[in-house]
């Protein structure tokens, strides 16, 4: 699996480490993490750990894809990935270029990814789903020297390709955040930093093994789609069913009772879509599931609570980033807490810091680990806010009781409404407790008087008046937490992972 980073770290005061300990020294300002001398990772590739790992390990004929009905076998993949390589080096791609994947997730999506990690060059997935103009900004703003797209025709099969000499501290591929509050921003990731994830919740979390098939309804551009449905089913010699189509209900069920997964990962608004379509009527059969899960944002625990009534399944939600690598803080098995994002997942270390940078049950969640990113690609100022001495700034609000952490929104979706702070995941929960309300959103709107009150926009499945939706939440919430506007909409606007994108929900608000 590589050699261990040699580096010694000092735990960070008042910190929770994913055995669940805390150090129990004073606090400080901000956390700190002591370095000696830096010393590179050895030699380490991250395609050497997957399919060429597993074809070592003799499983050569064992299926790593299902694609169209059809199977992919580890060492077919090994060769399609060396037959990119080849490719790659043909066409001049040397160590640290980097090349933009503008692909839909199949074989050749892996192969691409893999050969050009195998290489030292750097793959830079980009969103299938981007309108032409971001695809544009994006491979000009990595600097690509080469974008694949699906038009082009893929690599042949090669002999084995012998790795670059990379090492583990090394780049290894570029990721673009889901841009929910603007532009959006390439985060640099390591080689060894990349492989984690699969030692981390791949191994605690979701136990992937041998014997698993995965199915991710989040695509392979998206950082939770490409450690779901590439690095961690590989890593673990697991198989893995790719979609090349756009996420929709219908579809996912067919796939869901043909292929028979064991594992699903998704995210909270294909959870509701899916569990929407079965309650319409569409065929739905999850009994080859074993496990569930959930992240890219928070899972709202009335939502969790009907899948499991209406399936018997538990989805363990968790909370990770693009920065943060994946998944750090997660729900188990174990330990399943609706409207919670979990605990903390060993290889991982997190705290809550205040405002002064004070340890605090409720503040602003920071987080370091195995996976977290080297910073952002030509962002200066965005790297030295967001990643300090091993830490990532999440911007994530949070609060902490016995271990369980459990996410209160955005710093800057947070309202002071009446010299009182209202968490508008509070307000979503109650209002998304209601037959009627299929989605919705809060966020912050000015008065005549220029006070700020709460706004929720939500999208109904049933004929429910916003009159009845306002008494249903005064009979639950405080009043200072009331929606003062509730607005019907259509459709909530999101970004091509499916987050919310509140940022044009505020600027709604104010026209």
């Amino acid at each position: 699996m590589g050699a261990e980073e040699t580096n010694q770290r000092t735990d960070a005061p008042g910190l929770r480490r994913g055995d669940g300990s805390q150090d129990r020294r004073p606090r400080s300002a901000c956390p700190r993490q002591a370095r000696g001398a830096q010393v590179p990772l050895a030699a380490f590739n991250l395609a050497s750990a997957l399919a060429d790992a597993a074809c070592a390990a003799g499983r050569a004929g064992a299926p790593a894809i299902r694609y169209h009905d059809e199977s992919v076998t580890y060492g077919e993949l090994a060769a399609l990935q060396d037959g990119a390589a080849v490719a790659l080096r043909e066409r001049g791609v040397g160590q640290g270029d980097r090349v933009a994947l503008v692909l839909r997730d199949s074989p050749g999506f892996v192969a691409a990814f893999l050969g050009a990690a195998k290489v030292g060059a750097i793959p830079v997935p980009l969103s299938t789903l981007a309108r032409p103009e971001e695809v544009a900004f994006m491979v000009r703003d990595c600097g690509a020297i080469l974008t694949i797209t699906d038009a082009d025709p893929p690599a042949a099969p090669a002999g084995r390709v012998e790795a670059a000499d990379t090492r583990g501290d090394d780049m290894c591929f570029w990721q673009y955040s889901s841009g929910t509050t603007g532009a959006p921003k390439a985060v640099i990731h390591c080689h060894r930093g990349a492989l984690f994830p699969a030692e981390g919740h791949g191994r605690h979390i979701a136990a992937i093994g041998p014997d698993d098939l995965v199915y991710s309804t989040a695509k392979l551009f998206f950082s939770y789609g490409l450690n779901n449905s590439l690095v961690i089913p590989l890593a673990a010699g697991a198989s893995v069913v790719l979609d090349p189509e756009r996420f929709a209900a219908d579809r996912a069920w067919r796939l869901i009772r043909l292929e028979r997964p064991t594992v699903l990962y998704s995210v909270p608004t294909a959870y509701a879509a899916l569990l929407a379509a079965a309650e319409a009527g569409t065929p739905a059969d999850p009994s080859s599931l074993r496990a569930c899960i959930s992240a890219g944002e928070a899972l709202p625990a009335p939502l969790a609570e009907r899948w499991h009534r209406r399936f018997g399944l538990r989805i363990l939600d968790g909370i990770g980033s693009t920065e943060i690598g994946y998944i750090a803080i997660s729900n188990s098995a174990q330990d399943v807490t609706p409207g919670s994002s979990g605990r903390v997942i060993p290889g991982y270390e997190a705290r809550v810091v205040d405002a002064d940078g004070l340890e605090a049950s409720e503040g602003t969640l920071w987080v370091r680990g195995g996976s977290t990113a080297l910073g952002y690609h030509d962002r200066p100022e965005a790297t030295a806010a967001t990643f300090r001495d091993g830490w990532v700034v999440t911007g994530d609000r949070y609060r902490v009781a016995d271990g369980h952490y459990f996410h209160l929104g955005r710093d800057d979706d947070m309202l002071r409404v009446g010299a009182q702070w209202v968490s508008p995941l509070e307000v979503e929960s109650v209002l998304l407790s209601h037959p009627d309300v299929a989605e919705c959103a809060v966020v912050g709107r000015a008065d005549a008087d220029g006070l700020v009150k709460v706004c929720a926009f939500v999208v109904l499945r049933g004929a429910a008046p916003t009159s009845d939706l306002a008494d249903f939440c005064a009979e639950r919430l405080a009043r200072h937490k009331r929606p003062r506007w509730i607005e019907s909409v259509a459709g909530l606007p999101r970004t091509a992972t499916g987050k919310i994108q509140r940022f044009r929900l505020r600027e709604a608000a104010r026209v």
